[in-house]
């Protein structure tokens, strides 16, 4: 048996269902909407949830990319730290090619989101 298959024989994926339930919704993720992110059908995810079923260990990885925790925490194994940045994956991905950018280019996506922003906060005070 190779290293890797005894070291993944040896996860404990008992607290995984439970754990997945509490960080998704602590996100605002429903169940449907990780399973895209995962690229993966809603029903295989909503399985882990009902401890049916658990993810292979690279989709275990992803998991945890996606909702921004370490594996440990992600089993179960160590208190949840910290709260995610940005909620949205994608828009986490992008929050970090943005320091790659120029000071100027910079400027202009503070622009853009500050305009959007206002724009939303607009909208809601105009639907109440």
């Amino acid at each position: 048996m190779s290293a890797f298959k005894l070291a993944v024989n040896f996860l404990d994926m008992t607290n995984l269902p439970e754990r997945l339930r509490e960080l998704r919704t602590k996100r605002n993720l429903t169940q449907t909407r990780l399973a895209e992110l995962l690229d993966i059908n809603p029903r295989v995810y909503n399985r882990w949830e009902q401890g049916v079923s658990v993810p292979h260990i690279d989709t275990v990885v992803k998991i945890a990319d996606i909702l921004q925790v370490n594996l440990d925490e992600l089993l179960g194994r160590a208190p949840v730290t910290s709260k995610p940045i940005v909620r949205n994956p994608k828009l986490m991905e992008i929050y970090h090619e943005l320091d790659h950018l120029s000071d100027e280019e910079q400027q202009a996506v503070i622009t853009l989101i500050d305009s959007l922003v206002k724009r939303a906060k607009f909208n809601e005070i105009l639907n109440k």
